[in-house]
C-alpha cells in the first residue's frame, strides 16, 4: 500500500487554492491535508479545514482568531493566527506545500517550506520577483524542490530537458492578451473594475486578473522566469496567444520548439506539481483541435501595456527595482479596485514609483521587506495625493 502524500495549502480560499482542495478530494486515495490558511475569509477557511479533514488551520489576520477559534471548537484541529502562525504552518512536516497566497505576504511562509527541505508548489510569483536569487539559493543549500504552478512555467518545466542549459536558444512564454487585447488606448481610458476582472479565458482571484489586464502578470512571470529556468534575460521572449491553449514553449539549438498544451484550468499545473515526476488524472475539458480550428500567435504591444516594459526594465536593472515594482503594483491595483485610480493609471503609478524609490544591490531578505514596505508608504501617498 502506498503511503499517503501530506499537503498544506497557503491561501486555500482562493481560486488556486480551492482548485487545489479540488484534485486533493478527487484523490483522497494518494494525499492527505496537513495545514491550510487564508487571509480573512474565516469562514471559508473554517468550512475547508473540516471538509478536507486538516490539522491545522491559520488565519492570517489576527482580528479573525476567535472567530476561527469558534467555527472549529469541537474539532481536532489546531488553530492559529497572524504572520508567526503562517510561518510556523509551513514549518510543519507535510510533504508538499503548495504556495498560493497572493502577493509578498506569501514571502516569509514559502522560505520557511524552503529552508526545511520541502517540496513547494509555487503559485506566489511575487516571491521571486521580490528575491529570487536569495530564495533559489535557499533551495539549493536546503535541498528543497521548487515546483512552478504558474501555467506558463509549469508548462516550460514539463519540456525543458533535464540540464539543458547549453541547448535552449529561447524560451517564449505565451500571453493571452487580457480582456483589452485589441482595445485602444483612448477606450482604455475608461476601463471599469468589472470590464478589468472579466478574463475572456480563466478564471482567477482580483488581483492577478487586474495584473491580466494590465499584463504586468506577464511581467512578473518574465521575471519569475528569468529565477526559474536557464537562459539570459534576452531569451525570454512574451508572445500573445489568445486561445490559451499553448502554455509556453522552449526552443532548442537544432530548431525544435517543445510546447505544452491543455485546455485553461490551474488544475493541470497544480495536479502536475502534487504528483511530480508521475501524472494524476484530472477531469479538465480535453481539447477537440477540430473544434479549436486555429491557434494565433501576435507580438504585445507594450505601448498599450506599458507594464511589460517596466517589468523587463525591472530586471535588466535587477537589484531591488523588481521589488519595487511588484510592491508599486499591488498598491495601485488594490487602489484602482477601490476605483480610486483609473486604470492606465496603474501602470503610470508603478513607474512614477520605481524613478522616485530606484534600486539598490540586494543582499538580503530584511532588505526586500524593508523596500517593500518603502514602496508601499511612497505608492499610498502618491494615490492620496492625485
Amino acid at each position: 500500500m502506498t503511503l499517503k502524500k501530506s499537503v498544506s495549502v497557503f491561501g486555500v480560499t482562493g481560486s488556486i487554492g480551492t482548485s487545489t482542495v479540488d484534485i486533493l478530494k478527487t484523490h483522497a486515495d494518494k494525499y492527505s491535508v496537513d495545514a491550510v490558511t487564508a487571509h480573512s475569509n474565516v469562514d471559508a477557511l473554517a468550512a475547508i479545514a473540516k471538509d478536507v479533514g486538516a490539522k491545522c488551520a491559520v488565519i492570517g489576520d489576527p482580528a479573525y482568531f476567535n472567530q476561527l477559534r469558534d467555527a472549529l471548537a469541537g474539532t481536532d484541529i489546531e488553530v492559529g493566527a497572524g504572520e508567526s502562525a503562517l510561518i510556523e504552518a509551513a514549518e510543519r512536516p507535510s510533504d508538499i506545500v503548495i504556495a498560493a497566497i497572493v502577493g509578498a505576504a506569501g514571502l516569509k511562509p514559502t522560505l520557511a517550506a524552503i529552508r526545511r527541505g520541502a517540496r513547494v508548489g509555487l503559485a506566489n510569483k511575487e516571491t521571486l520577483v521580490c528575491a529570487g536569487a536569495l530564495m533559489t539559493a535557499e533551495v539549493v543549500k536546503h535541498n528543497a524542490t521548487l515546483i512552478p504552478v504558474d501555467s506558463e512555467h509549469s508548462a516550460i518545466f514539463q519540456v525543458l530537458e533535464d540540464r539543458a542549459e547549453d541547448r535552449v536558444d529561447r524560451i517564449l512564454l505565451t500571453a493571452s492578451g487580457g480582456p483589452f487585447r485589441e482595445w485602444s488606448l483612448a477606450d482604455m481610458m475608461s476601463v471599469t473594475r468589472v470590464q478589468a476582472l472579466a478574463h475572456p479565458n480563466w478564471e482567477m482571484g482580483a488581483k492577478i486578473s487586474i495584473d491580466s489586464a494590465t499584463m504586468m502578470n506577464k511581467g512578473l512571470e518574465l521575471i519569475e522566469a528569468w529565477h526559474l529556468f536557464p537562459v539570459s534575460e534576452d531569451r525570454i521572449e512574451i508572445v500573445v496567444h489568445p486561445q490559451s491553449v499553448v502554455h509556453s514553449m522552449v526552443e532548442y539549438s537544432d530548431g525544435s520548439v517543445l510546447a505544452q498544451l491543455g485546455s485553461p484550468d490551474m488544475r493541470t499545473p497544480i495536479a502536475y506539481a502534487l504528483s511530480w515526476p508521475d501524472r494524476i488524472r484530472v477531469d479538465v475539458k480535453r481539447l477537440d483541435f477540430a473544434t479549436i480550428g486555429s491557434l494565433n500567435f501576435e507580438s504585445p504591444d507594450t505601448k498599450r501595456f506599458p507594464a511589460l516594459r517596466l517589468a523587463r526594465e525591472a530586471l535588466q536593472e535587477g537589484g531591488t527595482l523588481p521589488t519595487v515594482l511588484n510592491g508599486a503594483n499591488e498598491v495601485a491595483v488594490d487602489a484602482f479596485l477601490k476605483d480610486k485610480i483609473g486604470f492606465l493609471d496603474i501602470a503610470g503609478i508603478v513607474e512614477e514609483v520605481m524613478g522616485k524609490v530606484g534600486s539598490e544591490k540586494l543582499t538580503n531578505l530584511d532588505q526586500v521587506f524593508e523596500t517593500d514596505a518603502r514602496v508601499r508608504r511612497e505608492t499610498a501617498a502618491m494615490i492620496a495625493a492625485v
